[in-house]
């Protein structure tokens, strides 16, 4: 994990420990809670236009950076109690997708690709 996302991890982990949250902090519980930040970072863009989403103002924008924040620090947190490096699952995925999506057949195409042979 990048140093910074390690800060951020112990950061984390020290808030919820000092409240005496950690045993709150299953990775259930907090990929519910991801999953509801989401879902407020999805609802400030829901009804824009994708020229709107593009340029947004700077209330809409402020709201977004904050569910963007609220996102990373649930993804971050659950990350951290699983053990799961982000950075290096980050990188992996992109490798496999770089396998799944050759430039030559979906460049400019949303298709799915189809899953990779094991």
């Amino acid at each position: 994990m990048s140093t910074e996302l390690e800060r951020l991890a112990a950061r984390l982990s020290e808030f919820a420990r000092v409240r005496d949250w950690e045993r709150f902090h299953t990775p259930k519980n907090l990929a519910m809670a991801l999953s509801g930040e989401v879902g407020e970072l999805v609802a400030e863009l829901q009804w824009l236009t994708p020229d709107e989403s593009g340029d947004l103002d700077p209330a809409t924008l402020a709201r977004v950076r904050a569910e963007l924040g609220d996102v990373t620090a649930y993804l971050v947190r659950l990350a951290d109690v699983l053990g799961v490096d982000l950075v290096a699952e980050a990188n992996t995925r992109l490798d496999v997708n770089d396998r799944r999506y050759d430039p030559e057949l979906y460049h400019g195409s949303m298709r799915k690709a189809p899953p990779l042979d094991p």
